[in-house]
Formats: C-alpha cells, sequence, structure tokens
C-alpha cells in the first residue's frame, strides 16, 4: 500500500495532447506550474495519488524485452538524475504520447508530468515521477455572493476525485527498470490498451504480488472451464473448490504448490489433470512462476472478489455457499424436478 503523508510534490508541468489521427493538436507549455499555494498542493496530491490504494508493481520493458530500449525508461532516468531538466523531460514525454495517440477513439487530455519527493511504496521511502492523463472534464456550478445580487455560474474542469490515467516510476529497482504502478479508468477495448502497452510498455514484477495473483487466476480457469471437460463435477462442487483454493491462500503464510493441490483438489486424476492445465496456461501466456513463494494478502482479498461462490437456481433461487460442501446433496425427483438439500443448525 502507498503511503503519502509526508510527500511533497517538488515539480509539475502540464500539457495538452491531442489525437494525432482526428488532427488534433500538442499544445506544451513554456514553464512548469506553480504549486506552492497549499490549498492548491493538497488538492494536487490528492488528485494524482489517492486512486493509488493496492496498486499492482510492474517493470519497463520493451518490444525486445530490454527497459533500456524504452523512451520512458530514458525519460524517468533523466528526470531523476537531471532535476533541472524536468520540464524538457515533461515535454519529450508529451511528444511521446502525442505520437502514439493514433486510435480515433482515443480521448485528448491534459498531461501531467510531476515529481514526488518521500513517498513510501510498501515500506520503502523513495522519490517518484507521477504521469497523469486527464481525459474527462466536467461542468461545475459556481455561485457568486459577492454582493447581494447572487449570480450563477458554470466552470468547466478537472474532477479531482476522477483520475483517468496515471502511473507512478518510482526511483527503485532502476537494473529491473524501475518499480512502476498504474491507474487506467478506461482500460476496456482495444483503443485504451495503447496507454499500458504502447506508451508505457510495462510487464508484471516478478514479485509476491503478482505470483499470488496469477496462481489464483490460473485455479480459477481451471476450476470454471476446464473442470468439468474431464470430471462429472456440479457447480456446488466447482464453488466448493474455488472456496478451498481461496481458504488456502488466506490461511498459510507461504504457498507450496504441492500441498495446495493435495489440500484443494485431493483427487489423484484431478491433481493431474490441474497440472497440465496450468504448464499449458503458462505456456500460452507466457507467464512465469515460481512454485513457492510467500503469499501476498492484497493480492488475495482482490481476487477473492472474483471467486463467485452463488449457485443460482432459475430465477428463484440464490445460494451462498461458504463452508462445508458435505451439507448440501444435489438430487432428481422422479418427475424430473432438480433439488439441493441443506442441512444447518441453527437459522438467523
Amino acid at each position: 500500500m502507498l503511503e503519502y503523508s509526508q510527500t511533497s510534490i517538488q515539480k509539475v508541468s502540464v500539457h495538452q495532447v491531442g489525437n494525432k489521427t482526428n488532427g488534433e493538436q500538442l499544445r506544451l507549455s513554456k514553464s512548469m506550474l506553480n504549486a506552492s499555494d497549499d490549498k492548491l498542493h493538497g488538492l494536487l496530491k490528492k488528485f494524482f495519488l489517492h486512486s493509488f490504494v493496492t496498486p499492482e508493481f510492474y517493470n519497463f520493458t520493451s518490444t525486445n524485452e530490454n527497459h533500456e530500449l524504452n523512451p520512458l525508461f530514458t525519460y524517468a532516468s533523466q528526470a531523476f538524475d537531471s532535476p533541472k531538466l524536468f520540464h524538457a523531460t515533461s515535454i519529450n514525454i508529451a511528444k511521446h504520447l502525442f505520437e502514439l495517440s493514433i486510435h480515433p477513439q482515443i480521448k485528448s487530455g491534459d498531461l501531467f508530468v510531476a515529481y514526488f519527493k518521500n513517498i513510501n511504496a510498501v515500506d520503502e521511502m523513495t522519490d517518484a515521477i507521477g504521469i497523469f492523463k486527464s481525459e474527462n472534464r466536467q461542468e461545475f456550478l459556481k455561485v457568486d455572493a459577492a454582493s447581494d445580487e447572487f449570480g450563477l455560474h458554470y466552470e468547466d474542469g478537472i474532477n479531482i476525485e476522477k483520475l483517468d490515467k496515471g502511473c507512478l516510476i518510482f526511483n527503485t529497482d532502476r537494473d529491473k527498470g524501475y518499480k512502476i504502478c498504474i491507474i487506467d479508468k478506461s482500460n476496456k477495448g482495444g483503443e485504451a490498451q495503447y496507454w499500458k502497452d504502447s506508451f508505457l510498455q510495462i510487464t508484471p514484477c516478478s514479485d509476491d504480488y503478482h505470483y499470488t495473483k496469477e496462481f489464483l487466476t490460473i485455479t480459477k480457469n481451471f476450476v470454471t472451464n476446464q473442470l468439468s471437460e474431464e470430471f462429472e463435477v456440479s457447480k456446488a462442487d466447482k464453488i466448493d473448490l474455488l472456496n478451498r483454493s481461496v481458504e488456502y491462500f488466506k490461511s498459510h503464510e507461504t504457498f507450496d504448490k504441492d500441498d495446495f493441490e493435495k489440500e484443494v483438489f485431493q483427487d489423484k486424476n484431478m491433481i493431474k489433470s490441474f497440472q497440465n492445465f496450468d504448464e499449458i496456461y503458462r505456456e500460452e501466456h507466457e507467464i512465469e512462476l515460481d512454485d513457492n513463494f510467500d503469499i501476498s494478502a492484497q493480492a488475495v482479498k482482490k481476487q477473492a472478489r472474483v471467486f463467485k461462490s452463488v449457485l443460482k437456481l432459475d430465477k428463484n433461487f440464490h445460494i451462498y455457499i461458504h463452508g462445508n460442501r458435505e451439507l448440501i446433496e444435489q438430487g432428481i425427483e422422479k418427475d424430473g424436478r432438480k433439488f439441493y438439500k441443506i442441512y444447518f443448525d441453527q437459522e438467523s
């Protein structure tokens, strides 16, 4: 988790980046913004940083998988090494984004580039470069009470509660391509992937968060998509396996793949099927994972939200399954109607 109570914004520049394909312009500012006002400084810090709650970390890469060939890696290094050239570096970043803004659906917006002092990224105090793009402007009402006659006006501006796109580049792990976290509120659809894939060119860090997230994803895909292809399992059985998977990660501090398979799947044939699926999935998605790692509680909390434990029966009933699978029995009446029998001790 990021902690920024002691963080200060040392420098900030802003430019307007249009869509090149749609004939929009790139407008570059001549100098940095003056953010010395305490109120403005606080609002900017909230706008830039409050969306980074439980970040997943990335590293810079490139098409050749060499982070030193990534333009953003070069610009970040210049900003860290030569503070006097910060504004010139922000101009180069804006130009780079403008050249990549060629999909007709990419929105124009205000691009902020900021330098942060003393930001805590998972118990590590460091400096950071922030790159933020605001694409959606909103209208605000303003009441003028300067005289006895009240006036009402509207202004067009940026909602500081909604950051559209952003990234923080921490001045650590330079040899690996820096440690980076991102925000992208409009990442659905090909036109939005330019921020992460084309502009930033990043890849997940090989850390405990990444390992935990990816292994839970593999498990979920196996149970929901592959299991019924090879075994006769009910929806309740699948939910039970998903619950056991999440419970393993919640109740253990470290992950051991062999122990996980025995504790969750238990059946030897099912374990073998999972191992085959895991191997193919990693190869197809080009994922490298360790089979032993420390479990990230933040990743478990985030991934657990997509592990559905609801058994939907037609449009009449929803059964939430959180515990012992043996307390649920499934059957079919003589007339063909299906049923579930549920055992319990207390009703509340």
